[in-house]
């Protein structure tokens, strides 16, 4: 996993993550599949863009189809037809975010498709996922948004520890072992303290991969690096490490330098709903009255078929006029910049010029956001 020859003071590394369905070339990106598909593409698209694996919503997929429906299926890879590796997060944040109560037993919410009442306990987020047949399951955590209170966030924290311990008690209980790998979330805000001793405890646990959790959430740019680079000193060097949503250029490179591996976020399929695209020289509206009558790509040189085919000035009129042909193109093209920017990187990381990556991408983006 680790580079052979790092830059001074980078911890960036680059190798590949072994699982079922294959391998995940890392520092990796992984595109959000939240309901089973990626908004506005198909699997065709994401293949051709390069992408080895996908994340999937765990919540959204035990109420609709149902686990049980896609067991019978073949399982997750089966019934979306998709043979790459797939990681699923537990779906804590999600019933937490809409409108779900946090207890010592688990996460008490109900159905935003039909209201029924359900209780997601860790046991029951592993077997969920181990019903799905997915690659990497995450351990069932509690994500405060920020900022919050001291006080909730160390709640959270403490109630995340006591779920990771009852998920990898239950994972290493099954009777079935499938090679599935299990990640373990480290919570703890931006506070110092509680990030050490949460990496310390979820260390002793013994995960397979080390996600890290609660941040893109709501807090300064300073203070999320200030976290990442408390957690990443502490976790293992021979495991993944895995900062879950996040996907803006800059911290994603000060992340890689600091030694974290995979990345998942909807930032590239959202901002290409909303007519924004990702380019080095940072985002461009396309709604905006000076793309009109553009006869040029999106980016210069860029090889993806949008740039490759269609101008901003087109791109444009179609997402003014409601055409949903738009927002797949900027989606699409985004999606191809964030695999180039992943590709770029390793290079980076291999030739000993992550750093001026690094500081070019700063100046074009700003800080992350």
């Amino acid at each position: 996993m680790t580079s052979p020859d790092p830059e001074p003071g980078s911890r960036a590394r680059a190798g590949y993550l072994r699982t079922p369905h294959g391998n995940i070339e890392v520092p990796g990106f992984l595109p959000v599949a939240t309901r089973g598909a990626v908004r506005l593409l198909d699997w065709g698209d994401v293949y051709s863009l390069g992408f080895d694996a996908i994340l999937a919503n765990a919540y959204h997929l035990m109420l609709r189809p149902g686990v049980d429906y896609i067991a019978v299926a073949g399982g997750l890879h089966s019934f979306l037809g998709w043979n790459r590796p797939i990681l699923t997060d537990s779906g804590g944040f999600q019933a937490m975010s809409l409108g779900g109560i946090a207890t010592d037993e688990g996460i008490i919410f109900r159905s935003v498709y039909d209201g029924t009442r359900h209780l997601l306990t860790p046991e029951e987020a592993l077997r969920v996922q181990a019903a799905l047949g997915v690659d990497i399951a995450v351990a069932l955590d509690e994500c405060p948004r920020l900022p919050a209170p001291i006080e909730q966030v160390r709640a959270a924290t403490y109630r995340s520890l006591g779920w990771a311990r009852r998920s990898i008690e239950a994972f290493w209980a099954s009777q079935v072992r499938t090679g599935q790998l299990l990640a373990g979330v480290v919570q703890g805000g931006v506070d110092e303290k509680l990030r050490r001793e949460a990496a310390v405890s979820m260390v002793d646990m013994g995960f397979d991969v080390y996600a890290i959790g609660g941040l893109s959430v709501g807090e300064e740019f300073g203070e999320r690096l200030s976290m990442l680079d408390i957690v990443t000193r502490l976790l293992p060097s021979d495991r993944p490490r895995y900062l879950m949503g996040v996907g803006d250029p800059p911290t994603i490179l000060e992340a890689i330098w600091m030694g974290v591996d995979l990345f998942d976020s909807v930032l590239p399929t959202r901002l290409g709903r909303h007519g924004t695209a990702m380019t080095w020289e940072g985002r461009v509206n396309l709604r905006a009255s000076s793309s009109a009558r553009q006869d040029i790509p999106i980016s210069q040189g860029c090889g993806c078929p949008t740039c490759l085919s269609h101008t901003r000035g087109y791109i444009r009129h179609l997402l003014l006029v409601g055409e949903e042909t738009g927002r797949r193109l900027v989606s699409l093209h985004n999606l191809y910049f964030t695999r180039s920017l992943f590709k770029k990187v390793r290079k980076a990381i291999e030739s000993g010029t992550l750093e001026a990556m690094k500081e070019k991408i700063l100046t074009y983006w700003g800080e992350g956001r």
